[in-house]
């Protein structure tokens, strides 16, 4: 009787080996749905870029608008009568303090001595 069981139990785990460890077993199965369903994820996030990016082609094939607002946040383009200003953060420093710069004295030309030539 014991004979028997012993052989019942070895048979038993040699079916269930190929069933697990196999080629088709289960945990190569779980495996490859795995990278199924990494696949799946893949292409979803690429499908919404290529979607964005066909929108953006569609946007620049049909009007100006998409061309202009990439020449101005890209080239840093403006139309022509406007005026550029850019603001800066606040980064808690103390202000540029830009100087005048000098004034010139003018003196009167009667004040001025006479300048020798050195031709005569």
């Amino acid at each position: 009787m014991r004979l028997i069981t012993i052989s019942l139990v070895l048979l038993l785990a040699l079916i269930q080996h190929p069933l697990w460890l196999g080629k088709g077993g289960w945990l190569r199965v779980w495996d490859l749905d795995q990278q199924v369903n990494d696949a799946l994820d893949k292409n979803i996030a690429l499908k919404a870029r290529n979607d964005k990016l066909e929108s953006e082609v569609r946007d620049l094939q049909n009007g100006t608008g998409a061309i202009e607002e990439q020449a101005r946040y890209e080239l840093g383009m403006i139309k022509e009568g406007e005026i550029f200003v850019q603001l800066l953060p606040n980064t808690g420093a103390a202000p540029l303090q830009i100087a005048p710069p000098p004034v010139a004295k003018i003196t009167p030309r009667s004040k001025v001595p006479a300048a020798k030539d050195p031709a005569r």
